[in-house]
């Protein structure tokens, strides 16, 4: 993207613009960043005197949601950009310092995805380098990957090398406007209470950079504190890999084809890898998506949880190939959507709750293989965010295994999982509805690139038994309960709207009363974790931990219908899940849900 550093006048004039607070942070904002882009969008923003604006970019920061850091790049202390960045690592460094008394022999691990913008400078790659010349620049070792990696990398960098934390620069499957700063814990997962608020506080404490090398990205070239874990970590990524791959010989001879798309991110080189490490041929890359591209120009959106309508290149390229499975990573390859083309019926592309279900299945029934003692299953689990579907906990009940909900985000999973493996106890699954998936505990993250392999794997399997993945999945609600579910979303980019929505429902028939009926049915439990309220509860506390700062409610119906909304932690949605559960061999539900399906059709995606 060029240089985008200059010999610059931290005391340029500038019009004033009437707000004295206003102004303080123009003079801040010019006095410390360094970079001429964004420099020059904020003297933009003066000169044209679009006070809104630069409110909303000067006048808060950014906190740490369920991805960490997210915002659009671009100047101002809200958003992603070279300040920033700097910022964040001087807050993570003082924090960590404090923490960990080794910090200066372990390290941090740094990677990046393929994002950019060419206006703001603002490139994944460059805002890495920025982060390891900070760390850098105070003598702590610094583990920066040479080029990009998927997210699950960074996480597990962290637990293979031994290193204090880890910095993943990403936005994942976000518009191409934002970028983001992921944060990992010693133990691999993502940051959560209080590590989050206590470095926030660090942050905010010393706002100013330290030096010019903060700056540098050339340190990242000339310190002998900087190395590059790419060929060490991806070589034991790929043997560690094996052990999930329970039937190579089989996978050699598969006469299914495959096609992948990495939606121009990171996924081409690291899914045909695996795919490799399972025995398979690579499979057939979407041309026009495989190599990197910030703008991600063949999508109108990058995200693969959107289904048919972004995974039309991947389809017809099927269709042509004669490939019967499409696997669709998002661009940091954290997350993995799927389709089937079933004979005559077209393609099916399953849900996040729908893949849950087969791969849920499809771990269980190898690790019953290999342990065939029942007794074996008090020490195996089974995890799910609280707005996944309750499938897994059908298996559980049922197979004998544990099943345990969390809140959403995979950072309270990979923290669980941690917590569990203390105990002896063994993960060999966990999801989240989004289409994040974890297959064994190969790394406390969602990971598109080995659930890839594990996906290839079990269609493998099941066309040698002349059964499609969808058939099985019928196999699995007719043992285990059919789940019907539905999710979708609306865009409310205002925070007032959002808090006015909510605060409606809490206040719905007076001061503190939530509604009593939803769509004729009575509402017979009300959880609210924002507040920390739940009326199933003999104390009425919710077992799941406070989050005072999102909205999360869920109502249970009398029909049995459980049904969440909530507001995203990545983006700026209200999203809603609704899930309908039967018992095993009850195939009412469908007549049920078919029922409320037609006389509810869900909402069109929108904006509020």
């Amino acid at each position: 993207m060029g240089d985008v550093n200059g010999d610059l006048n931290a005391n340029s004039r500038y019009r004033s613009t009437g707000d004295p607070q206003l102004d303080k942070a123009v003079h801040q904002w010019l006095t410390w960043d360094k970079n001429h882009r964004t420099r020059a969008q904020l003297e933009s923003l003066v000169a044209a005197g679009c006070l809104g604006d630069l409110r909303k970019r000067l006048c808060s920061r950014m906190s740490f949601g369920t991805a960490g850091l997210r915002a659009a790049m671009g100047a101002g202390f809200s958003r992603i950009n070279d300040l920033t960045v700097i910022q964040s690592t001087q807050g993570l460094y003082s924090y960590l310092s404090r923490y960990c008394a080794d910090l200066s022999r372990r390290g941090v691990v740094v990677g990046f995805d393929t994002r950019g913008q060419e206006e703001s400078g603002c490139s994944s790659q460059r805002l890495a380098k920025l982060t390891a010349a900070v760390m850098l620049s105070r003598d702590v070792p610094v583990h920066l990957f040479s080029t990009f990696v998927p997210t699950p990398y960074v996480p597990y960098a962290v637990r293979k090398l031994g290193a204090a934390a880890g910095v993943m620069i990403t936005a994942s499957h976000n518009p191409k406007e934002d970028n983001g700063y992921k944060v990992y814990w010693c133990n691999g997962a993502q940051i959560s209470s209080p590590h989050d608020k206590e470095i926030l506080r660090s942050i905010e404490e010393q706002l100013e950079p330290w030096s010019s090398s903060c700056w540098d990205e050339g340190l990242v070239e000339s310190c002998s504190l900087r190395t590059d874990p790419l060929t060490k970590i991806n070589s034991c990524y790929m043997d560690e890999l094996t052990s999930l791959c329970f039937h190579r010989d089989l996978n050699r001879i598969c006469p299914l084809k495959f096609v992948h798309s990495s939606f121009h991110g990171v996924g081409h080189v690291f899914v045909q890898q695996a795919f490799l490490t399972f025995g398979f041929a690579p499979p057939i890359p979407v041309p026009e998506q495989k190599d990197p591209d910030p703008n991600f120009s063949s999508v109108r959106c990058p995200n693969p949880e959107e289904g048919a309508s972004v995974l039309e290149l991947s389809l017809l390229l099927a269709e042509k190939e004669n490939a019967r499975i499409v696997l669709a990573t998002d661009p940091d390859a954290d997350r993995l959507a799927v389709a089937e083309n079933s004979d005559g019926c077209g393609w099916k592309v399953f849900t996040g709750n729908e893949l849950a279900a087969l791969l849920g299945w499809w771990m269980f029934f190898n690790w019953k293989e290999a342990h065939p003692d029942p007794a074996d299953s008090q020490k195996v689990y089974m995890l799910a965010t609280t707005v996944s579907s309750k499938i897994l906990q059908a298996f559980a009940r049922i197979e004998g295994f544990h099943f345990e909900e969390t809140l959403p985000g995979f950072k309270w999973i990979g923290n669980r999982i941690h917590e569990l493996s203390k105990t002896g106890n063994t993960v060999i699954f966990a999801f989240e509805e989004s289409i994040g998936f974890l297959c064994g505990s190969l790394v406390p993250e969602k990971d598109g690139v080995s659930s890839a392999a594990v996906v290839a794997e079990m269609a493998a399997y099941l066309h040698n038994k002349n059964l499609s993945l969808n058939q099985q999945l019928h196999n699995i609600y007719q043992t285990y309960g059919y789940h019907v579910s539905k999710t979708s979303y609306v865009v409310c980019n205002d925070p007032p709207t959002i808090q006015k929505i909510f605060s409606r429902i809490r206040n719905f028939d007076g001061e503190g009363s939530y509604p009593k009926t939803c769509g004729g049915e009575q509402i017979v439990h009300i959880r609210d974790v924002t507040t920390g309220y739940d009326s199933s509860q003999p104390d009425l506390r919710s077992v799941l931990p406070v989050t005072r700062s999102s909205h999360m409610i869920t109502f249970t119906l009398q029909n049995g219908v459980v049904a969440t909304l909530r507001t995203s932690g990545t983006e700026p949605k209200i999203k809603f899940y609704t899930e309908y559960c039967a018992s095993p061999g009850n195939r009412s539900v469908l007549n049920t849900a078919f029922h409320y399906a037609s006389h509810n059709p869900p909402p069109p995606r929108r904006h509020v």
